[in-house]
């Protein structure tokens, strides 16, 4: 079967407001000359663009999708929260939550954008396909029930894990999130649940400043089902490569899901102006290929892939391509114009060291809490 690849070019016309990187612009706050928040339609459209010029377009089933449904919306977000973004987007846009401003259109992007995660886990689990990505915009995992945050209005991810368990699809579903900032959003909309696993591979205190600490695994049934794994700044390519096989494939086998869904942000990478981690293209295709042996062995191979953050214009493309040659098998290669800059900028031994310890003592933790459900 082939690997699906769900964009839409509409996602791409989303738009933001008059900010400075994260930064409102007024007082002494400068317009810049790009304008708008780092969350650029570019990143996602230069990656689609890659993928095409590449050839390794045509190897994959590139496919849209319809918009969730209010009825998938309300399975998340509560009726009020949801009028209120629709009547501000046909107004002409405006903004709710922290740093999640849009325009007009703006709701219809959102659902577009849950609507392309809903339709390519529907379609892993139906066996159209065998994984799949949705090159999702804007993103979702910042986004709480009620209170959008972080340039997300909707969480798309946790929108399509409620439509595949309503259709009877799915029962037990993890969520890997290796963007470099803690999935708040989704971990609070399955905080309470057994029959979801969150696990956040994240930048320690980098946004949100306040969530993602070690101790945070879960509330009443949930309790053992959210797993956050803090990374100190600067924590390179062997961190997350040993984090994935120390503690995300040994969680993911105590909890036997039916699906595995990666909330795939790029903005760990080394030239991202949101983080100061220092992983590469290569870091992403190798937890792709853990994460793929992982589904494997456990559900089939059902993996789907939803894109969440990642700013560098430039470097955010090749990233996203590695992960989709791994994804599919293609042979097709697109070797990273950075990597042996990077390779000598990872960190030394003694770091490397400490930062190993750090999760082994993490792992121990987890260990002794069941993921069963």
């Amino acid at each position: 079967m082939a690997t699906g690849f769900f964009w839409d070019e509409r996602c791409f016309w989303h738009s933001g407001g008059n900010y400075a990187l994260t930064l409102p612009v007024g007082d002494f706050v400068q317009p810049l000359a790009a304008g708008g928040l780092p969350e650029s339609p570019e990143t996602k459209r230069r990656l689609k663009n890659l993928l095409d010029v590449s050839g390794l377009a045509a190897e994959l089933e590139m496919r849209s999708a319809p918009e969730a449904t209010r009825e998938d919306l309300e399975r998340v977000h509560p009726g009020a929260y949801l009028d209120r973004f629709k009547d501000m987007s046909d107004a002409g846009g405006g903004e709710l939550g922290l740093r999640t401003p849009f325009g007009k259109g703006g709701y219809e992007a959102a659902t577009l954008s849950a609507g392309l995660a809903k339709e390519a886990v529907r379609a892993v689990l139906a066996g159209e396909l065998q994984n799949a990505y949705a090159l999702s915009r804007p993103p979702g995992h910042h986004c709480l029930p009620d209170w959008p945050n972080g340039f997300c209005l909707l969480n798309n991810i946790g929108i399509a894990i409620e439509a595949a368990q309503a259709a009877g699809t799915a029962r037990k579903v993890a969520v890997i999130d290796w963007d470099v900032h803690h999935g708040n959003g989704t971990e609070a909309v399955f905080l309470r649940r057994d029959d979801v696993l969150t696990i956040s591979l994240h930048q320690e205190r980098n946004y949100p400043l306040d969530t993602g600490g070690v101790a945070d695994r879960g509330d009443g049934d949930g309790q053992g089902h959210n797993i956050n794994v803090p990374l100190p700044p600067g924590a390179g390519h062997n961190a997350y490569i040993e984090a994935m096989g120390k503690i995300v494939l040994p969680a993911l086998e105590r909890f036997q899901p039916d699906l595995i869904i990666v909330a795939c942000g790029y903005d760990a990478a080394a030239f991202d102006p949101l983080s100061r981690m220092l992983a590469t293209a290569e870091t992403f295709r190798v937890m792709t290929c853990q994460v793929m042996q992982a589904a494997e062995a456990l559900c089939d191979g059902k993996l789907v892939l939803v894109h969440e953050g990642g700013y560098s214009e430039a470097y955010v493309p090749f990233c996203g391509h590695a992960v989709m040659e791994e994804l599919s098998g293609s042979q097709i290669h697109v070797p990273d114009p950075m990597a042996e800059t990077l390779a000598i900028r990872q960190p030394d031994a003694r770091f490397d060291g400490f930062v190993s310890e750090l999760i082994d003592e993490m792992a121990e933790i987890f260990a002794k809490m069941p993921e069963g459900g």
